[in-house]
């Protein structure tokens, strides 16, 4: 049987990737900071075992890779590093205490993963690892400078990887939603273009990785728009995206 460890399983696009590859028949590691909500999830996902972990803590991370895949009988075959924290910015309002979150989870915890599966994979000659990065990775966007960041991190990082560990049978999978229905995405007040349930961001995800995709992006007409604005001159991108740096979030529903 095939092993899966997914970080930040407990809700969103975590929680449903896992029940997804659970239906395709994959034994699953599930890792967050909410053990209740995890407890809740493996009622519903055969084959898992679950341990509460703070991604931003390499140790915490370590101890949990290798506490599940003794659990699973083996190491595994493809890791998500899926936890993530999205906290609105502005760079005339700017909160270190929010960046430094955003860097520790999105970019640390990713990497503290990482570092616990890969040796393995290398030694094994075989293994997937992927990022939930973003869309806004692939260029900077008002109100969201941080969040931008830390996915371009993300994307630049997997990308380097990919090409320096395919003569190790080892596999690199960058996936860049754009906006999905979750927590991070319910305290945004604006109309969010291409909106996407969470289930179905699953199934295209688990279809990526499974068929070994290098990239996997979608909404594919969120995924045009972005990668034409890339192009953009600077100074017509500054004018389209300036309205977006007054836009408003619910600030009730912000996760610190």
């Amino acid at each position: 049987m095939k092993r899966a460890i997914i970080t930040g399983a407990s809700s969103g696009i975590g929680r449903e990737l896992a029940l997804e590859l659970s239906r395709r028949g994959w034994a699953l590691a599930l890792l967050a900071r909410r053990e209740e909500l995890l407890r809740d999830l493996a009622r519903e996902v055969r084959d898992s075992t679950i341990a509460a972990c703070d991604v931003g803590d390499s140790a915490s991370v370590h101890d949990a890779v290798a506490r599940t895949s003794r659990t699973l009988g083996g190491a595994f075959d493809l890791a998500i590093a899926n936890a993530g924290v999205g906290v609105p910015t502005h760079a005339a309002k700017f909160n270190l205490a929010d960046a430094e979150q955003m860097v520790r989870v999105n970019i640390l915890g990713m990497l503290y993963l990482f570092d616990a599966v890969i040796p393995s994979m290398v030694e094994r000659r075989s293994g997937r690892f992927a990022g939930i990065a973003s869309l806004a990775g692939l260029r900077g966007l008002p109100g969201t400078s941080v969040y931008s960041a830390t996915k371009s991190f993300m994307q630049s990082f997997l990308e380097a990887s990919r090409i320096e560990l395919a003569p190790y049978g080892v596999g690199v999978t960058i996936v860049n939603p754009g906006f999905v229905v979750t927590a991070m995405t319910e305290k945004n007040r604006f109309r969010m273009p291409f909106l996407m349930q969470a289930g179905r961001a699953a199934k295209i995800i688990a279809d990526g990785l499974e068929r070994g995709a290098r990239v996997v992006e979608f909404p594919r007409p969120m995924s045009l728009l972005t990668r034409t604005m890339r192009l953009m001159p600077s100074a017509l991108y500054e004018r389209m995206t300036g309205p977006f740096a007054r836009r408003r979030m619910d600030e009730s529903k912000v996760k610190r």
